[in-house]
């Protein structure tokens, strides 16, 4: 089996158990599975491909727990700039209507460049919208050319206006057939092994897109599979007062009680933005171990609010990090967003207990082991022996940083690094001197804004 060893890191940040920093320190690699970690000097001397990481911090893979990889293709779009969440998604809706397979493909391996161009290692996805012959094997086998772990949710939306949903009948399914198709790509594609590259996730979109039933049956669907199988369930909640006045309206409770009564808490359960999660919302999710995805940037953008994410971590939520969808955050800088969680936090929290409300090193820690822990897996987040070998090297002589040596870690996150010097996934470098090594990257960027241009264009008339 092929051997890696990183040596000589200015700071190897481990977040094992210990939580240890270690100055000059290396990681050894066999196959895709870590070996060994330690200073250099105590690791072996020599491997298959060695990589100097000398004024380098190296972490472990970054983990994104929400996205909408298909919206690289709107950011910006001019109507939508100024929405809140309702108007922005009846705005996009039309557009999105347009997407087609190679568009699906295309928008999937640019956000996972630059997803891992950013620090990150691990995705999830969540494709709700299935116009003109798009499938979820679209981002798959789009991912799997790129080289990225991935956890692909296949969304759906199921009640469209005429029955009092957001979105216009045209982008909505029946629910059988999405019901069919999530078991077919269980079936297919679903990996349970330690070290999985790829998982599904059953992931309808949101109560004001789908029916009761539907959310029920697709966590009985999950389910089904048994807890080996490691099917887990994902959906937006509480994302905004639009959003708990729409569940209040038609189910009569909030939404943490919406998803209790229909089975969708537990620890193989994870929602994304919970900004208007309540006092009893959080000691729901705390008590059952459901997970959130907090996704900073994207709630700033819309305007849709703080997120109480000390509350939560507190309470014993577990808590990720997530870029959302890159038209409602305009960006996949994975290490950008854990920053944006950083100081969001501090100004939450006010001036007294803001600047302790989040630390750098928790911020490192929901972004590498909370977003293992939300994706219910024990094999990624930490650097340490029987990990998967999913590491970023980040260098420390870019200007952003300058003078900020004498805490590498927290200059990661206070500090602004525009993409890292190495990312290697399962064991494999797909980032090298900052370049990705499975894709070219001039010739994808070409074809996505081809393709950009084209779905606006076609909606415009």
């Amino acid at each position: 089996m092929p051997t890696l060893l990183i040596r000589n890191a200015r700071l190897l940040v481990t977040m094992d158990a210990a939580r240890r920093e270690i100055a000059d320190g290396a990681v050894f690699v066999r196959d895709n599975v870590i070996e060994a970690v330690g200073a250099s000097a105590e690791l072996p001397a020599s491997a298959d491909e060695v990589i100097d990481a000398r004024d380098q911090v190296v972490i472990p893979g970054l983990v994104n727990t929400h996205h909408h990889m298909y919206q690289t293709l709107t950011r910006v779009i001019g109507p939508a700039q100024d929405c809140e969440l309702f108007k922005w998604l009846q705005t996009l809706y039309p557009i999105w209507a347009g997407l087609t397979p190679e568009m699906v493909r295309v928008s999937t391996q640019t956000a996972m460049a630059e997803l891992l161009l950013s620090g990150c290692t691990t995705t999830s996805d969540h494709l709700y919208i299935f116009p003109n012959g798009v499938s979820l094997d679209d981002s798959i086998e789009a991912a799997q050319e790129i080289g990225m772990r991935f956890h692909a949710a296949r969304g759906s939306m199921s009640v469209g206006q005429s029955q009092g949903g957001l979105p216009p009948d045209s982008v909505v399914e029946r629910e059988p057939a999405i019901l069919a198709d999530t078991q077919r790509l269980i079936e297919r594609w679903h990996d349970p092994a330690r070290f999985a590259m790829l998982r599904i996730v059953v992931a309808p979109c949101s109560p004001f897109s789908v029916s009761r039933e539907l959310m029920r049956d697709a966590a009985l669907l999950a389910r089904s599979f048994g807890s080996a199988h490691g099917v887990s369930l994902h959906t937006h909640l509480a994302e905004n007062d639009n959003d708990i006045a729409y569940t209040r309206e038609k189910f009569g409770c909030t939404p943490a009680e919406y998803a209790e009564q229909l089975g969708w808490v537990g620890p193989d359960v994870w929602h994304a933005h919970c900004v208007k999660l309540d006092a009893a919302g959080i000691a729901l999710f705390a008590r059952t171990g459901t997970g959130v995805a907090h996704c900073p940037g994207s709630n700033m953008r819309l305007a849709s609010g703080i997120a109480p994410v000390r509350a939560m971590r507190d309470a014993g939520v577990p808590v990720s990090i997530a870029v959302d969808g890159s038209a409602s955050n305009d960006s996949g800088h994975m290490l950008g967003e854990a920053r944006l969680a950083l100081l969001l936090q501090r100004v939450a929290h006010g001036p007294v207990k803001g600047p302790s409300a989040l630390s750098a090193r928790e911020v490192l820690e929901i972004a590498t082991l909370g977003g293992a822990k939300v994706l219910h897996r024990d094999d990624i987040g930490a650097l340490a022996p029987g990990m998967a070998a999913d590491i970023v090297t980040i260098p420390l002589d870019e200007i952003g940083i300058a003078g900020a040596h004498h805490d590498p870690l927290a200059a990661l996150f206070f500090c602004h690094v525009p993409q890292v010097r190495h990312s290697i996934v399962n064991g494999r470098v797909v980032v090298r001197d900052g370049r990705l090594t499975t894709l070219e990257l001039p010739r994808l960027i070409e074809r996505h804004n081809r393709l950009a241009r084209d779905l606006a264009q076609a909606a415009s008339g």
